[in-house]
Formats: C-alpha cells, structure tokens, sequence
C-alpha cells in the first residue's frame, strides 16, 4: 500500500465537538490511484453531466436569482445545491464542508484544540456520539457513545449537515454547551451541561501489573501514537513484561498507517494486517513485516471503539490469535476519501470498504469480542439534574440513575426502578453520613455532587473494572500453562 500526497481518507466520519477531527490518515491504494485519478479528469463513459442536466440546474438557479421574493445569496444556494447532492447518497460519512469549515478541519490535523472532545456521525438525519474521547469533558460530563444530540443551548439541530451541527457545538475553553439528548434505549430526552475545555493530547498511557502482565492504553490514533506506543511497549519489555493487555475502549479511531505500525510488530511477516476494497471487488491488503511477540495479547473493546481500533482489534483476533475481550464495536467499515474543489472546499465521499484480515467486513456490525463482558450499570449512569432535588415520592430517570449510582458506591436502595422509596431515602441519609453531609435524605445540589464523585472514584477503581479483570484472568491462565 502506497501513502501519497494530500487524498486524506477517514475511517470515521470527521467531526469532533471541539475543533479535531482524529480519524484520518494519508492514503492512496496504489491499485485504485491510476482509476480514481481518471475518473477525477472526467475519464469514464458513464461520467458526467449532459447538456439537459446542466440546463435544468442552471435554470433552476436563473430563477432562484431572478424571482425568489426575498434576497439570496449565491454561496448559500450553491453549497445548498452540492448538499442536497450529497444527502441523496443516504450516507452519512459523505459529507462537504464549505470554505470556513474546511479551513477549521484543516487547522485540526496540526493544532491542539478547546472543545468538549466527542466524535460524532450522523445516523438517521440526527447527530449520534460515535464516541467521547477519554479524559475530555464531554466523558466528565457523561456523554456516551450511541447518544443523540438534539439541540444545542436551545436550539435544534434538525435539517444542519454534520459539519453545521459540529460549527454549532464547538465554542472556547471555559463556556457552556448544554446539549438535548436523548440515550439509547430511552424515549425521553434529557439535559447535559458540558463545559468546553482543552482535550487531552496524550494518546498513549501504560503500567505495570501483577505477575508481569503489562498494559497499554491507547485514546486515539494520532501523529505520534505510534512512536508513544513503541516507547510504551519497548519499556514494558524491559521490565521483563510476560503478557499485554491493549486498551482501545472508547478509542474512536486515527490515522492508518498508525495503526499499522502500531499492529504490524505482533503479526508474523506475510500476514494481512487490513484490506480495501472498492467498489468493483477489488481487493488490495497490507501485509505484514513484522516477526510477531512470543507472549500473549488481549485486546478490549466497547461501543465506543471504532475505525482504526477495530482495525487493530481485528488484526489481533485473526492475524495475531489474541483474545479480544469486552463489547461489540462500534462497526464502521467505510472509507472516505477527501477531495479538494479549488476554492478551499472539500468532499469527503465514501469511496471504499476497509476489511479484516480473513475478509470480514464489520461495518453495523463491528467486532464481535471472543469473551463478552458488560460493565456494571454504573458505568453508565447519567450526572444529576443539579436544579432540582430528589426527594422520596419522586420518580423518573433521575431517581433511576441515582439508585443505580448509590448501589455503584456500595449501599442498598433496594431498587433500580426510579421509583424514590423509604429504602432508597435510608440509603442516601447513609450515604450523606459518609460524605459529612447533612442527613436529609433528599439529594440536592451538594449531595448529588458528592455522589458523582464517588461513582467517578468507584468506575476508575481497576478492581471494578470487570473487563480488565477478565483480561487479566484469561492472561494468567494463559501464562500458567
């Protein structure tokens, strides 16, 4: 596989809360160049626009220009053409970005950024969180992957393109975006209040743990990923690493040929790490030259692992025969290719497929893990609604996320269901002991802070961790053999 120039093709659709767009990479297959660049000059019979076609769309703007009642604005309707052009392909990693945001995606790729840090797709015409970054304040703040957003400060973002709806979340370090959303599996729209911050340039963190066994944790795949990843591994070993644990949840992807460096030293030479394939079947991998690790590796994964995270976590599976372990993935297995328009506009247009090793396309379908683990409900739990206070007799979703929280903190509500009962009073007077609060067995402001504390302080203790603790377990069986 050959990496040229400028043709940037994402793995995920590109748009982050804040100003980054992370999952990219410079890439040309060299088997499709010669096609698409023919293509790109016109070449091809069935290519391009007939004389009644471009009668009809001129004429069409002859109108809009002539008689429309009130003013228009010329880049407004032709930006509005090439859009409706766009959506009719129903894909939503096809996508055009004018001038202004092009620029602002372009500045991206090179510059650190303020935002709440969430990438995002557009699934169904609605804005759909393909993952928070980890660390950021949208995490913080408990955006999750697979939510919907549905307005921003107010105002909906019904009938935006993906990069209008990003232009609309994005704002400086410190201000507020209060986001409508509405989670998976639920009806009823909720209100998180997120507050824009610096998002964490730091993609690569690892320790060691008990009996050898050595951890990487991988955020996202960016410029020096790969070169963090090698220092990361390289002192693992030193210290006389027996196992490795790789970490890609909540990793929504990066650069290509990152990910392969980062994958290629564990897979034997010969071996297929990726393929494409476009439109015609053609097929073209990238083969190893790596010599592969002489001890084992788990991977884990979860909702929010897309694109190049499944990319490694499907060269593990089936080129390297380490376990993957946790949630299914995201499923993302398209790939876009950018191309510039001359006038500092860009489309971003799903051109190819990216496939596993053995051939397996998970696109809406993502990696299925060798060993299935769920995180406890905690995990999951929504912050408070701090303008209000929970008190017995109350019910709603609320009510539900704090029992699920008091029960995360190790205390009894006696339920899950939302309901505020006796039980569920007696376990939050328990928990305001702890904490040296007052005893009122109501939660406001104060107390539902204290209570997110402790849940945050619980979801980060590793022993809580049931998908790390099953890596470890299958490792040390692995190792006691």
């Amino acid at each position: 596989m050959v990496f040229k120039g400028r043709t940037v093709i994402a793995f995920v659709l590109l748009a982050m809360f804040a100003s980054s767009i992370l999952t990219l990479t410079i890439v040309e297959p060299s088997m499709f160049a010669d096609k698409r660049n023919a293509s790109a000059q016109g070449g091809g019979s069935d290519s391009g626009l007939s004389s009644k076609d471009l009668n009809k769309i001129t004429r069409t703007y002859s109108l809009i220009e002539s008689k429309y009642l009130e003013p228009t604005d010329h880049d407004k309707i032709i930006n509005g053409a090439i859009n409706g052009m766009i959506s009719s392909l129903g894909d939503p990693f096809t996508t055009y970005m004018d001038e202004k945001e092009a620029s602002q995606f372009e500045e991206s790729l090179s510059s650190s950024f303020q935002g709440i840090g969430a990438e995002v797709s557009m699934v169904d015409g609605r804005v759909t969180v393909v993952s928070p970054i980890k660390g950021s304040p949208a995490e913080k703040a408990g955006i999750r992957a697979n939510d919907t957003i549905l307005s921003i400060n107010g105002e909906k973002l019904d009938g935006l393109t993906l990069s209008q709806a990003v232009m609309k979340i994005r704002g400086p370090r410190g201000t507020q975006a209060k986001l409508g959303i509405v989670r998976q599996g639920s009806s009823d729209p909720m209100d998180i209040i997120v507050v824009r911050g610096d998002i964490p340039q730091e993609t690569v963190y690892s320790e060691m743990m008990d009996n050898g066994i050595g951890k990487i944790e991988i955020r996202q795949f960016s410029e020096n990923t790969a070169t963090r990843f090698a220092q990361e591994l390289k002192s693992l070993e030193s210290q006389n690493m027996r196992a490795l644990i790789i970490d890609v949840r909540d990793d929504p992807g990066g650069i290509l040929p990152v990910v392969v460096s980062i994958v290629e030293p564990f897979v034997p030479k010969g071996k297929p790490i990726v393929q494409i394939e476009d439109r015609d079947g053609k097929r073209e991998p990238t083969n190893s030259k790596g010599e592969g690790k002489g001890y084992p590796v788990t991977v884990l994964i979860n909702k929010g692992s897309a694109s190049a995270s499944e990319i490694l976590a499907g060269a593990f599976k089936e080129a390297v025969g380490g376990k993957v372990i946790g949630e299914t993935s995201f499923g993302k297995g398209t790939v876009q290719v950018t191309t510039e328009m001359g006038d500092g506009s860009n489309i971003k247009m799903t051109e190819y497929k990216w496939l596993t090793p053995d051939g397996n396309w998970i696109h809406k379908k993502g990696i299925t893990p060798d060993i299935v683990v769920e995180q406890p409900d905690y995990f999951k739990a929504v912050p408070l609604d701090k303008t209000k206070t929970l008190k017995s007799d109350m019910a709603g979703e609320d009510v539900k996320d704090l029992q699920i929280m008091l029960k995360g903190v190790g205390l009894q509500p006696g339920r899950e269901d939302g309901y505020f009962d006796d039980k569920t009073t007696l376990a939050v007077k328990s928990f305001q002991r702890l904490q040296n609060l007052e005893m009122t067995g109501q939660v406001d402001s104060a107390t539902a802070t204290k209570l997110e504390d402790a849940t945050i302080a619980a979801i980060k203790d590793p022993k809580n961790d049931l998908q790390l603790q099953a890596a470890i377990r299958y490792l040390q069986g692995a190792l006691n053999k």
